[in-house]
C-alpha cells in the first residue's frame, strides 16, 4: 500500500513540474517578444529621424523603413544578439 502512494505522489509532482516549466517557457517567450517589439520600435524611431539624403546613403526610402526594420530585428534576434 505504501509503495503505491509514493508512485502517485511522484506522478503528481512530475505533472506539476511540467506545468511549471511550460508556464516558465511561455513567460520567457512573451518577454522575448516584448523585448523584440521594443527594439523594433527604437530602431524604427532612430531611422525615422534620418534625413532623406541619409536614408538614400544607406539604400532606404521612407516607405521601406517599417518592413526593413522588422526584418533586420528578426534576423538579429534569431542570431542570439
Amino acid at each position: 500500500m505504501r509503495g503505491s502512494s509514493l508512485t502517485i505522489y511522484a506522478q503528481t509532482t512530475r505533472r506539476t513540474e511540467t506545468g511549471q516549466s511550460r508556464l516558465l517557457a511561455s513567460l520567457v517567450t512573451g518577454f522575448r517578444l516584448i523585448a523584440r517589439k521594443l527594439a523594433e520600435r527604437r530602431s524604427r524611431s532612430a531611422v525615422m529621424e534620418l534625413s532623406d539624403d541619409q536614408l538614400k546613403d544607406i539604400g532606404l526610402s521612407r516607405g521601406q523603413i517599417d518592413s526593413d526594420v522588422h526584418i533586420s530585428s528578426h534576423y538579429w534576434s534569431n542570431k542570439g544578439l
